[in-house]
């Protein structure tokens, strides 16, 4: 593999997409501060404390991704299989996060489960 593929975007995209959750927390917000973030943060509450939680899952979800995509790299895995499931990967992690903002636990965990099994497939994709 000698180019950055689509899915190795995805994992960019994905180290990326967590600081958008806690951008979102501190939006319109003067009262943040970055000498004690933690603190901060953990006296918010509604949205703002689920997009603090979101970027915390994006975090705790993000090295099982970039594994899975650097294993299907390196078994040889169909490049379009892989760059698909990524894709599908980033776009469920998209939702999830919304829902998760929004408050809506139970769909939020179902799209968490849809995107626990596209990291599967995308693991076992160059499986042979």
């Amino acid at each position: 593999m000698t180019h950055f593929t689509i899915a190795y975007w995805c994992v960019l995209f994905a180290a990326l997409l967590p600081i958008f959750c806690s951008a979102a927390a501190k939006a319109g917000r003067k009262d943040f501060d970055n000498g004690a973030p933690r603190n901060w943060s953990a006296r918010l509450d509604g949205w703002r404390a689920r997009a603090v939680a979101a970027q915390d899952n994006g975090f705790e979800n993000l090295p099982f991704f970039i594994g899975a995509v650097v294993i299907a790299h390196q078994l040889g895995a169909p490049q379009g299989r892989v760059d698909l499931l990524a894709l599908a990967w980033i776009a469920a992690r998209i939702v999830y996060s919304g829902l998760y903002i929004s408050g809506h636990a139970t769909l939020r965990s179902v799209v968490f489960s849809v995107g626990l099994l596209l990291n599967i497939a995308i693991l076992f994709a160059g499986y042979r």
